[in-house]
């Protein structure tokens, strides 16, 4: 087939036509198409792309928008921690505490002032350990510790269990999460820390939501009450005669007064100490349920010997291989009694008091860069 005479002259003008369009075309236009034609085509750059890639690279702008506002917001939600708490301990010590003298026996009032106290400490202790110890960094320096990957961000080595905290921007050994309410990371020095905080302040939110239930039904009822007293109306003048003669007061049917029911004798005080019960169980009770949540999830992954970052890789792992009829074994887990002992740092029977039930900063097991694989049925501790 042969072409036309013609084609050759007009294919010229149009490729003539096209480079002098291409020049009349801004050069932030071109810029901008040169970038999105980058980027799309930097979505194909080897056989092992997945949809996981594309993913990341489409939602990346999310992730540095959310990573950006964590970080500015950690220093907002840990005065929140504190403001809230110190507001619940104001509570019991200026409204609670005094109905507990007058309502309850002495032995409950021991009971009540010790426990309190005990556990107060406890959450105070642990959070401003977790906030202020560092969760611990992989050397920068050359050296010759084993290393499973390498960290395309931080451009340095990185051993097992570690991982890169976009917020942090650094990595961490053991990475867990990027907490908010610490604004810190929690890592493998701070993760029991981390852990035994949420344990003491659930149990303590449990503790003020059952204890002061009642406190809380009469609280309501006085504050529906007050609200009743207050929708009443006073009384009206009363006029005319009628059969009223003899009922009201004479300086009432001559119009010179009214006669008013009394005002209700509800103070300030009373309004304040009712809020103050309610406010008090309502944010213990949701307190309670929220974070009760958080603290059974991370007691599961204890046991399992995994973090919440582990938890997503090995269940990835593990469909993997299921595929190809294997089976995936986690190489951290040591059995779940050993799994805690390792995580609480209890080497003998004492240290489940002095250690456990008892403040107490002594370091976790091991350095965080190199991890021991004994068998599974092995015991790792004494205890």
């Amino acid at each position: 087939m042969r072409l036309c005479p013609a084609g050759p002259v007009l294919l010229k003008c149009v490729r003539v036509c096209c480079r002098r369009g291409r020049g009349r075309v801004p050069r932030c236009v071109r810029e901008a198409w040169g970038y999105t034609h980058l980027l799309a085509r930097s979505l194909c750059f080897n056989s092992l792309i997945s949809w996981d890639v594309v993913n990341d690279s489409l939602f990346e702008p999310v992730f540095w928008a959310a990573d950006r506002l964590t970080r500015w917001f950690g220093r907002v939600f840990v005065c929140l921690v504190v403001v809230l708490t110190s507001s619940i301990v104001l509570i019991a010590y200026l409204v609670l505490l005094p109905m507990v003298i007058h309502t309850y026996a002495p032995l409950w009032i021991v009971w009540h002032l010790c426990y309190g106290h005990w556990n107060l400490v406890m959450i105070a202790f642990h959070y401003y350990k977790a906030t202020r110890t560092s969760p611990g960094y992989p050397p920068t320096m050359k050296n010759d510790l084993p290393f499973v990957s390498f960290c395309k961000r931080c451009v340095t080595p990185k051993p097992a269990r570690t991982h890169h905290c976009g917020i942090c921007k650094t990595c961490i050994l053991r990475m867990d999460h990027h907490c908010p309410w610490l604004n810190n990371c929690v890592g493998h020095f701070n993760h029991r820390y981390f852990f035994s905080f949420c344990v003491f302040l659930t149990l303590g939110c449990v503790w003020c939501s059952i204890s002061g239930r009642n406190l809380f039904i009469d609280a309501y009822n006085a504050m529906e009450h007050f609200k009743a007293l207050e929708v009443e109306q006073p009384g009206v003048p009363v006029k005319g005669m009628g059969l009223l003669i003899g009922i009201v007061p004479p300086e009432a049917m001559n119009g010179q007064s009214s006669y008013q029911t009394p005002p209700p004798t509800v103070t300030f005080k009373d309004k304040l100490i009712n809020k103050s019960v309610i406010y008090m169980w309502v944010l213990t009770s949701t307190v309670a349920v929220a974070l009760g949540g958080l603290t059974l999830w991370h007691a599961m992954l204890i046991s399992r010997g995994e973090t919440s970052i582990e938890r997503h890789i090995n269940k990835k792992e593990r469909e993997r291989l299921t595929k190809r009829g294997r089976f995936y074994r986690n190489p951290f887990h040591y059995g779940r009694l050993n799994n805690w002992k390792l995580f609480l740092g209890v080497e003998k029977k004492s240290h489940w008091v002095t250690r456990v039930l008892l403040p107490s900063s002594h370091a976790p097991h091991g350095d965080g860069l190199t991890w021991d694989v004994p068998l599974r049925k092995k015991e790792p501790l004494p205890v």
